[in-house]
């Protein structure tokens, strides 16, 4: 339990940082405030905003744009590591955390004279290690993938902010992709791709290049108003200073009276590839009441018609590329399909570089860009008469 005369920054504050996919902070941003987060500002790859104990606990459980989310405890400017080391020494990390704990620190850096960021991480690692030593020879163990205490380090512009990850592991790992295929779609991507969208489940949704079904999945979990994690799991904030168990479970109850069964044939989707289709139909599975998403394997190109429909899909592209001959007259039929077979419908396209694009031979209403990770992308909106 944190002494009562240590007060880090989130507790003096109640700010907290979302980290998000590089493009999608506005988006997120829009969620948090749906969610009950206030005084929220997009920033670079990620969201400050102000919370308490309740909306904390409903944003980790509820939210799909964000990877983490991340209460500040101390900050500080830093030039070296010596210098780094010795200021995390001298946090009093005892506070919050003991030898029989495990912990873990992730990491990033940019634009500052301490150039690695697991090189910083490991002097972290080290500082902690040697204050709990110095104090109860003894030190805490480190475990990378269920920590009881996940720290992330994060230094930019020399300016260096120690959290606590309230989240423990990224929330886009959903825990309903046990079977993925090559390249697949950020989790919290599509879930930005559908808000941009704005399916309502007004109108049918459809995925005719649905790969491992990220998109549906990820609707599926949107529309339904279900938690983003469909298994238990095990969050970071169940062993930060001031946890209210009892706050948390009333949180979660309150959550999930709130899920909203799907009807069937409101989403659905198919693949060309039979290893694609497989993969999509064991990860809905994943999700309770999965099964009644349709997915087929098909060729969009035998598709008769997807008309008075939301379609979103994501193009090949990056690793799913292929030569740029065979790219380019893919896009060309998928226009031409969308053209043909799909009046009265809305598209939302993930796509490759401007000049595939181009090769859809469609006027777009809206262009965004995007990152699947590394991979700068263009979202693409089509309206089908």
């Amino acid at each position: 339990m944190i002494k009562d005369k240590e007060e880090y920054i989130f507790q003096a504050t109640s700010r907290y940082f979302a980290q998000t996919q590089r493009g999608v902070s506005e988006i997120a941003a829009e969620e948090l405030k749906e969610l009950g987060a206030d005084q929220c500002k997009p920033a670079y790859n990620g969201v400050y905003f102000s919370a308490d104990d309740e909306v904390l606990y409903k944003l980790n459980y509820m939210i799909k744009t964000v990877s983490r989310i991340l209460a500040p405890l101390v900050s500080f400017t830093v030039h070296n590591e010596k210098e780094l080391y010795k200021k995390c020494f001298n946090i009093d990390w005892e506070s919050f955390m003991s030898a029989e704990k495990t912990f873990a620190i992730s990491s990033s850096v940019s634009n500052s004279k301490i150039t690695h960021s697991r090189f910083a991480a490991l002097r972290v690692k080290d500082a902690i290690a040697d204050r709990f030593r110095e104090k109860f020879n003894t030190r805490p163990n480190v475990d990378t993938d269920e920590p009881d205490i996940p720290i992330n380090l994060n230094i930019r512009n020399n300016f260096c902010t120690i959290s606590y990850d309230t989240s423990g592991k990224s929330l886009h790992k959903r825990g309903y992709r046990i079977n993925a295929v090559s390249a697949p779609l950020h989790e919290t991507l599509a879930a930005a791709i559908l808000r941009i969208s704005e399916w309502d489940g007004s109108v049918p949704l459809y995925d005719p290049l649905s790969g491992s079904g990220t998109i549906l999945s990820e609707a599926f979990l949107r529309y339904g108003n279900r938690p983003s994690s469909v298994k238990e799991r095990t969050f970071g904030f169940f062993n930060m200073p001031g946890f209210k168990k009892n706050l948390w479970q009333e949180v979660k109850k309150k959550c999930d009276n709130e899920i909203r069964e799907i009807e069937e044939g409101l989403i659905s989707g198919s693949d060309i590839d039979k290893i694609n289709v497989k993969a999509a139909r064991q990860n809905m599975n994943e999700i309770r009441g999965g099964e009644i998403v349709n997915i087929i394997k098909k060729d969009f190109r035998e598709i008769e018609s997807i008309e008075n429909s939301m379609i979103i899909s994501n193009l090949p592209y990056g690793q799913r590329l292929g030569n740029e001959e065979e790219a380019g007259k893919l896009y060309k039929e998928f226009g031409d399909f969308l053209k043909h077979n799909c009046k009265g419908s809305k598209a939302f396209l993930l796509c490759g570089s401007t000049e595939l694009v181009k090769k859809i031979g469609l006027r777009t209403s809206r262009k965004i860009q995007l990152f699947n990770g590394p991979i700068e992308t263009r979202l693409i909106e089509l309206d089908l008469y």
